[in-house]
């Protein structure tokens, strides 16, 4: 087998030495020290460091955990910042601040070099383990990505995950309004059924309305009953669609659910309870286009879908960000169901969020 080009052993990135001086002076030295952002990472930092305050250039909030809010523009000189942008736009915030010239470094770089004393970034939990005992499985889906975008995006993100190294994410941008969306699905104007599952706003089925003005049907799957009310007002006046108050798994029952807007899940922990139900269950035959985005239940979803799946062969958008074996357990899953699909990943931020995996019936 071809090795995975650019994919180095997890005990090879050589340590950034500028990171580490920088983290050392952060924690010890006298300078202004400041967090970008507000938000749970930035609170995790504040709780170890000392810190004289945040900056916010979208709030008119003065003040936060206790400590003053600042703009960009009004950071002292010699100040320094550790950005606390870790989901979306990490690299747009770093061009901010390289602009005028910021001591600053990312959280995952300072989160690395200080000893992971700060809270873990979000969806990498075991990802370094998953990796190292499964290194055949990251070269099986490697070999089956099947365009050099595919391949590179996923050596980039596969490195940045092993190394903490935002460098790797070079080149990515946030491209969420285009997000499922991509020409190699052939997508036609008329006679498409979507199913988006994780609706979430809505957003994504307008988008597909939009794309295939004359599709035959919308089927809509988010338990959240506050996100259901949005999406319902969002879409009003369409023709063909059903709204289904539930999630989806591998069987019919009630579960606990956190809600945590984008980011809401299954939870034992969680406060509300939802239904859920297998997609075979609910769904009137046909389907053409299947998309998931349900934070780390997509496997399940999958397991409840097999029927719909081996049937009608539908186009597949589904993410493999939230768990540590996404980029190669969904995969398996849907190949042990229809092994004819051609496999396409693509990924919409700048951070460790919103990355897909298509797969498209093979002609």
């Amino acid at each position: 087998m071809k090795p995975l080009i650019h994919m180095l052993d997890i005990d090879s990135y050589p340590e950034n030495q500028n990171a580490i001086v920088f983290c050392d002076k952060f924690l010890h030295g006298k300078a202004p020290k400041y967090i970008l952002g507000r938000n749970e990472w930035a609170q995790s930092i504040a709780e170890i460091v000392e810190v004289d305050g945040f900056i916010d250039d979208f709030t008119k909030d003065k003040e936060f955990l206790g400590k003053p809010v600042l703009r960009i523009v009004d950071l002292p000189e010699n100040g320094m910042v550790v950005s606390a942008n870790v989901l979306g736009r990490p690299l747009t915030v770093q061009k901010k601040l390289n602009e005028r010239n910021v001591r600053h470094i990312d959280y995952y770089a300072f989160r690395k070099y200080i000893g992971n004393r700060l809270k873990p970034v979000m969806f990498w939990d075991h990802f370094k383990s998953d990796f190292e005992s499964n290194r055949d499985k990251y070269e099986w889906i490697y070999q089956l990505l099947q365009d050099e975008q595919s391949k590179k995006e996923f050596t980039k993100i596969v490195n940045f995950r092993l190394s903490s190294d935002l460098t790797y994410m070079t080149g990515f941008t946030d491209a969420q309004h285009r997000q499922y969306f991509e020409d190699f699905l052939n997508l036609q104007s008329e006679g498409e059924i979507f199913i988006d599952v994780g609706s979430f706003d809505g957003y994504t089925s307008l988008e597909f309305i939009k794309r295939c003005p004359n599709y035959a049907g919308v089927h809509i799957f988010e338990p959240e009953p506050q996100n259901m009310s949005i999406v319902k007002q969002k879409l009003k006046g369409y023709h063909n669609l059903t709204f289904h108050s539930c999630g989806l798994s591998n069987q019919a029952q009630t579960l606990c659910f956190s809600v945590n807007g984008s980011a809401s899940r299954i939870s034992e922990e969680g406060e509300i309870q939802i239904k859920v139900d297998r997609l075979d269950d609910r769904i009137p035959p046909p389907v053409t286009f299947l998309k998931m985005d349900i934070e780390g239940g997509e496997v399940s979803a999958i397991e409840g879908a097999q029927s719909t799946i081996s049937k009608y062969h539908p186009k597949l958008a589904i993410s493999v960000y939230h768990l540590a074996d996404d980029f190669w357990n969904i995969p398996e899953k849907v190949l042990s169901i229809r092994d004819d699909y051609d496999i396409f990943l693509r990924h919409y931020t700048e951070g460790v969020v919103e990355t897909v995996m298509f797969f498209v019936p093979k002609q």
